[in-house]
């Protein structure tokens, strides 16, 4: 079964307000030693989010002589200036926030982080309120998961719901799974090895597959032996 986000998230995030102060952002973050976090409306649907780069053009703005901050402003994008200017998290925002929903999976919430370059994901339920948040730490929680359970689940589910178990066997050491085994088709060896990479966590797969025709013969050569 593939790990979920409610079953890693972080319940009851630090988020902000429409309103909030950029004073009150800034003291948010440094209390709770968090780089970003969700803003919502008044009905506690997120609208976006604020992170330190969101609240950093302002610092880079006002911190520097009048020099400095022509050049500055001259790399800027607008949009960039528009939030140097701002004091409000309305005005700082980066909306629309990219969200996950409880159920989905934690593969797909990472491949979300780590294809837009993003630490932290919010989690909103079906009406879109902030339901928790998701990290790269939380994405990271399932391959913590004992070799013997991982185990357990390859055999006793993955293996059974595509063929007859008796004909494999699995070893997991430090989350690498090595399977041996003769599948009726180089079809059920695939879909056995897709299977196993999506365990929750699964490092890696090798696999030492005996084709069937080759399996037949060796069991003929070990009759004629004995």
């Amino acid at each position: 079964m593939k790990a979920v986000v409610r079953d890693v998230m972080t319940t009851d995030p630090v988020s902000a307000r429409k309103t909030s102060s950029f004073k009150e952002l800034a003291a948010r973050l440094l209390e709770f030693r968090v780089s970003a976090f969700p803003v919502l409306d008044d009905d506690g649907k997120v609208i976006g989010v604020v992170s330190e780069a969101d609240m950093l053009a302002k610092e880079s703005l006002d911190g520097g002589r009048d020099a400095t901050r022509g050049m500055i402003t001259r790399i800027l994008h607008r949009k960039e200036l528009k939030k140097a200017g701002g004091t409000t998290a309305g005005d700082l925002i980066t909306s629309p926030a990219v969200t996950v929903a409880p159920d989905d999976t934690v593969e797909h919430a990472a491949r979300l982080m780590y294809t837009r370059g993003l630490k932290r994901l919010p989690v909103v339920d079906a009406a879109g309120r902030l339901a928790g948040i998701i990290s790269r730490t939380d994405a990271l929680a399932v391959f913590d998961r004992p070799d013997k359970e991982i185990r357990i689940e390859i055999t006793s589910q993955v293996i059974p719901a595509l063929s007859e178990p008796s004909w494999y066997s699995a070893m997991v050491k430090n989350g690498v799974v090595t399977l041996e085994g003769t599948p009726e088709t180089i079809s059920i060896g695939h879909d056995i090895l897709a299977r196993v990479r999506h365990v929750p966590g699964v490092v890696a797969v090798r696999d030492l597959w005996v084709p069937k025709t080759r399996a037949t013969w060796v069991d003929a050569l070990r009759d004629t032996v004995g």
